[in-house]
């Protein structure tokens, strides 16, 4: 699995959904700018990871390694752009609840960048049990579960934020997220028809 191929695969895929994905929903929502997307990244790294593993004959999962550095980042990289601000481009919608922040506008908006933090610090805790338990079923599947459960929230929080829509009512972010969780439901079942 290792490899320098399987590095650059798993940057570059980075690098492109990370800054493609976030300024392409920069310019749907009409805001300047260069955007990041974490949720982007993740897309990009997995397109190329699994193009480049097809392309070598690589069979199972390989992202199990990746899991508590993805949470750990956005556990502790939300708040960044929590203290960030505006500019960050990641706040939420205008609230009336009691948590609502002002991001120096204000305005009291939901911090949908804490609420992912939260969310993802919880299943960083979980999998950490389950990694001490060594438990077979998370250690074949932890990374598809860290992908679902991450798209799954993320997909509940964007309602949450002012990105314009591309289908109805969702936004691009919302569209990479189902993706997503069709990737780490079929993904699975279909490597285990297939080893």
């Amino acid at each position: 699995m290792a490899g320098s191929g399987y590095a650059a695969a798993l940057l570059i895929g980075a690098l492109i959904g990370g800054y493609g994905f976030g300024t392409l929903n920069l310019a749907l929502s009409n805001l300047p700018g260069i955007g990041r997307s974490i949720l982007g990244a993740l897309a990009g790294a997995i397109v190329a990871v699994e193009l480049y593993k097809l392309v070598r004959g690589i069979r199972g999962s390989t992202g199990l390694i990746f899991i508590f550095a993805f949470a750990t980042t956005v556990m502790v990289g939300r708040w960044g752009c929590f203290f960030a601000g505006l500019p960050d481009q990641t706040y939420g919608i205008a609230t009336t609840m009691l948590w609502g922040a002002d991001f120096g506008d204000g305005v009291l908006r939901h911090p949908v960048q804490l609420y992912e933090s939260v969310s993802m610090g919880l299943f960083l805790l979980a999998s950490l049990v389950l990694l001490a338990h060594r438990n077979p079923w998370f250690m074949a599947n932890g990374f598809y579960l860290m992908t679902g459960f991450y798209a799954v929230q993320r997909f509940a929080w964007e309602f949450l934020k002012p990105y314009a829509a591309v289908i109805g009512p969702l936004n691009l972010f919302h569209l990479i997220c189902l993706a997503l969780v069709a990737y780490s439901t079929i993904i699975p079942g279909w490597r285990k028809e297939n080893a």
